[in-house]
């Protein structure tokens, strides 16, 4: 006789993201790299590069003008 497996909890189901890649912000030399680094990974077919080139767009800091 066979014991089923049993587990603790249900799977948990991630989201997929389908939003499209960020813009690099305009005037910002780092994001302009990334997004050309980005590109040269989604010609190579490295989405894996893709999805980490889009988390360090999205978090790369911007100090905001002061307005005079």
């Amino acid at each position: 006789m066979t014991n089923p497996t049993t587990y603790p909890a249900p799977p948990v189901e991630l989201p997929l993201r389908l939003d499209s890649d960020p813009p690099p912000v305009p005037g910002c030399d780092v994001c302009m790299a990334l997004s050309e680094e980005r590109s040269e990974a989604q010609a190579n077919g490295d989405m894996s590069k893709v999805s980490d080139v889009n988390v360090e767009i999205r978090s790369h800091p911007h100090k905001k003008r002061r307005c005079s």
